[in-house]
């Protein structure tokens, strides 16, 4: 087969790269570059973790390069799937999740070896950092995913001084790559807006089958001590600062004034879940929860509250919504694209706390407002195919790769 019409001296590899892609069906050879992958929980993990097994089900082969979890953490190596672990250290009030430490040689060493056809970088951490570098090395396109406001979770971590060179830094990060993948249109403009260059969407899905009202259980409905027509409200997330966790408490508050028959359920675990169980001992706590038993609690609650302003996205959403539950939450991120009022859920403008509240109390104290809702919540929810998601991702993997290449004959004098 000829071989592309450029030069070749320049860059050999990436002309044999360009030259087995021409087929829009071949498949690529991935490398993503993480710090956080299953089990570990948390919405970046999980939603990556379907794209990878989309494209690994599409025929692509996937590198997954993270650190490693724990002393006897050990890679997968077979099929399509080969993992390649790197040192990490625990993340400070984040002890179940590791940052990667730099690895930049071992990298090029790796990519010289195994070149893949463009690096995925999903974390923005000294890892990922150094993978990008090492991409540059060797001339390797390269995109990335902004999955993580860390600039304004500063603020709740005591250091708000350093918002600004974080900004700075995550905007010098992605427009080192070809694309920057954001989960909504609205991030996208935010972003450029902030000086991001190359932003595309690309949305995320959900699993109807696993969350899904058919799951609502009776019994745990009575084991809280609520029965079938009382009110329960649920909050799905990690219990951390940056989810603004006593917005969400106050508002239930004023709802149980109200409806002293309603219960307050948390899903999840973090920092914060002791103080809230010291301030709200009549509040349920279910800790983490998994699979169908996390898809179970959704179900068999009645709203769901979301008062966080730090999200790019936010997957609890979405699960909320499949599982047929109305939502109130601000206008972004997720519920921004997703929540459409009196339909699905309620939103208040961003940071109107008052608007927050008054819109709990709207949804609580309105059963025949809140059952519409909910048939409107799981509608809505049926339109988040995973396989429309992973399609649109591989699609920009391979134009990222092509405009790669135009850049670079762009650049090759003849």
């Amino acid at each position: 087969m000829p071989r592309a019409n450029f030069n070749l001296d320049a860059s050999p590899d990436i002309a044999f790269t360009v030259e087995r892609l021409r087929a829009a069906d071949e498949p690529l050879r991935i490398a993503v570059v993480t710090e956080t992958w299953p089990p570990e929980i948390n919405g970046v993990a999980m939603s990556l973790k379907r794209m990878v097994d989309g494209l690994l089900a599409r025929g692509h082969r996937v590198q997954l390069i993270r650190p490693r979890q724990h002393t006897g953490d050990t890679p997968r190596r077979d099929g399509p799937l080969r993992e390649v672990l790197s040192l990490g250290i625990p993340i400070p009030k984040y002890g179940s999740l590791r940052v990667g430490l730099p690895a930049k040689q071992k990298l090029a060493r790796l990519w010289t070896l195994e070149r893949p056809d463009l690096v995925h970088l999903v974390t923005e951490g000294p890892l990922g950092w150094s993978a990008m570098a090492a991409a540059r090395k060797l001339k390797l396109p390269a995109t990335s995913d902004f999955r993580t406001n860390f600039d304004a979770y500063s603020a709740h971590y005591g250091i708000g001084w350093l918002k600004r060179p974080i900004t700075a830094y995550l905007r010098r990060f992605h427009n080192l790559g070809q694309e920057t993948y954001v989960p909504t249109r609205a991030l996208q403009l935010q972003l450029t807006a902030c000086g991001y260059r190359n932003v595309e969407v690309v949305a995320r899905g959900v699993d109807t089958r696993l969350f899904s009202p058919v799951r609502r259980s009776i019994a745990l409905r009575e084991a809280w001590g609520v029965g079938e027509n009382g009110l329960v409200v649920c909050f799905v997330s990690r219990l951390a600062p940056e989810k603004n966790l006593d917005l969400v408490a106050r508002a239930f508050e004023a709802l149980r004034a109200r409806r002293p028959d309603a219960r307050m359920l948390w899903v999840g675990d973090g920092p914060s879940r002791d103080a809230l169980a010291r301030s709200y001992p009549h509040h349920l706590f279910a800790g983490m929860r998994t699979g169908e038993d996390l898809a179970t609690h959704y179900a068999s609650a009645d709203l769901f509250l979301f008062g966080s302003l730090t999200e790019t996205y936010g997957n609890v959403l979405s699960e909320a919504l499949a599982s047929g539950l109305p939502v109130v939450s601000y206008a972004q991120a997720a519920a921004g694209d997703l929540v459409e009022p009196e339909r699905n859920g309620l939103l208040a403008s961003p940071g109107d706390e008052a608007g927050f509240i008054a819109q709990t109390l709207h949804a609580g104290l309105d059963d025949a407002l809140r059952e519409r809702m909910a048939a409107g919540a799981r509608a809505s929810a049926e339109l988040l195919h995973w396989d429309h998601v992973v399609d649109t991702f591989s699609n920009r993997l391979r134009q990222a790769i092509r405009s790669a290449e135009t850049l670079r004959e762009a650049r090759t004098p003849l």
